[in-house]
């Protein structure tokens, strides 16, 4: 493990132009030529020296049931206070304090969610005995969603950059996001955990039932309408305005903010950790908007397959809708470069291109998207260039899918699972039912999907 003194194992890397925010940056969510004017795809990753970290062992994950300790590890956060010299019994404490206050505000806390083969819908879409379907359960989580996972890792910096003495926690800058649901509320818990002023940005439909909670937690709401002739999200355009003023991205972009997708790497090493010592899954079915979901998860298969704590990373089927699916559009520009048979080394240089060339392959949707699903109705998928890149090395790629098969695949997985999830959070399930409908998966094959948003 890292100690004082010592080189931290991770690193914030522009996947763009390879650039890194100064290490003792407290704020180190954008990249620092993201404002450059050009057409890279400026987005910092987490880069980590697996060499120098290891996964926890099946004893070690039983016995901790938080995440964000049982990971504790192989996070950004944990590294920069080592590093600093806060020893890991000091982060500990720091993380479950920062918990209880969660469960305070929320009800309970972070645990690792349940994941388990969904029997009686195998059968029904009449998969064999061997293979099926394996579900992630995240609308047990905190705010009844993923989102929170996410930002749980943001406000841990934070924490850690005051307790190094890097920022004046008696000078906060506020917070800001961009959402009309579940992100919003996730930010909303988590900032009111931390004692964290947070302006949320919403469009002119959010839900009452989810402005009226925003209010119970003192978030600062602005409704933003869309404007004739003005192309994208109006709450993003907000958003970014809010941060060019003062505000820190409390968000779930991954442009925006990099540490914010570390956050949900724990999806991936949860995945792994239940399937270490059975078979492995051939797929991965992960529902994107912005694109921090997917990526994330994608991260974290690739972090705990290259650390052995899983045999391979399934291939990945990231899922849009026909109301708006810049990313199967992205990925379609892409591909087209590719030759027939394209091997690593094509991929590596289709994607360094497109890293360099944004415009040509990601730009907001045309027209103001609708859906049931409409958790995953972003105008542009900000993290798409990972989920791209995960997609082409696992041998998977996007599914588009129809109002219709949004709505029946919410139908069975409600009825067959139990899960309360609303139409965003089985819109994976919805990508494996177009798939078993082209006949594309097979009756052996095991396949895992998330749903990750309760109906409220």
């Amino acid at each position: 493990m890292t100690g004082a003194g010592e080189t931290a194992p991770s690193r914030l890397v522009c996947a763009g132009c390879g650039a890194s925010p100064q290490e003792d940056d407290p704020y180190p969510f954008r990249c620092p030529n993201a404002d450059a004017g050009d057409d890279t795809d400026h987005v910092l990753r987490r880069r980590l020296d697996v060499t120098a970290v290891r996964f926890p062992t099946a004893f070690e994950a039983a016995a901790e049931p938080n995440p964000y300790l049982r990971y504790r590890g192989l996070a950004h956060a944990y590294h920069a206070a080592r590093a600093a010299g806060l020893a890991d019994a000091a982060y500990a404490e720091l993380v479950a304090r920062l918990d209880g206050e969660i469960a305070r505000v929320d009800g309970h806390g972070f645990v690792a969610t349940p994941f388990a083969r969904a029997d009686a819908l195998s059968d029904r879409l009449g998969f064999a005995s061997d293979g099926g379907l394996w579900i992630k359960d995240e609308t047990r989580n905190v705010s009844g969603s993923h989102k929170a996972r996410h930002l749980f890792g943001v406000l841990l910096h934070l924490e850690v950059m005051e307790r190094l003495g890097r920022t004046d926690p008696a000078h906060r800058r506020r917070l800001a996001i961009a959402s009309c649901g579940n992100a919003a509320l996730a930010a909303a818990v988590v900032a009111a955990a931390g004692g964290r002023a947070l302006d949320v940005f919403v469009p002119v439909d959010a839900d009452p039932a989810v402005v009226e909670r925003l209010r119970q937690l003192d978030a600062q709401i602005t409704v933003c309408p869309r404007q004739s002739g003005v192309v994208g999200d109006p709450t993003y355009h907000r958003l970014r305005r809010a941060i060019a003023e003062g505000a820190l991205p409390f968000t779930c972009q991954g442009n925006e903010n990099g540490l914010s997708v570390e956050g949900g790497f724990t999806l991936g090493y949860e995945l792994a950790t239940d399937l270490a010592g059975g078979p492995p899954l051939d797929r991965v079915m992960l529902q994107v908007g912005g694109g921090a979901l997917a990526s994330a998860c994608i991260e974290g298969l690739g972090e705990a397959a290259a650390l052995g704590a899983l045999a391979r990373v399934p291939r990945v089927h990231a899922v849009q809708t026909t109301g708006a699916w810049p990313l199967p559009r992205a990925f379609q520009r892409l591909a087209a470069r590719l030759p027939r048979d394209a091997g690593a080394a094509e991929h590596r240089a289709a994607i360094a291109y497109a890293a360099t060339h944004r415009s040509e392959f990601m730009w907001p949707w045309e027209e103001e998207p609708h859906s049931v699903a409409h958790g995953i109705l972003d105008d542009e998928t900000y993290d798409w260039l990972a989920v791209v890149e995960g997609m082409l090395d696992s041998g998977g790629g996007p599914v588009v899918v129809s109002e219709d098969q949004l709505v029946r695949a919410n139908a069975l997985g409600v009825e067959l699972t139990g899960i309360p999830a609303d139409e965003t959070g089985t819109s994976g399930l919805a990508g494996l039912l177009a798939l078993r409908e082209r006949g594309e998966i097979g009756d052996h094959e095991r396949v895992g999907v998330l749903f990750t948003g309760v109906r409220r």
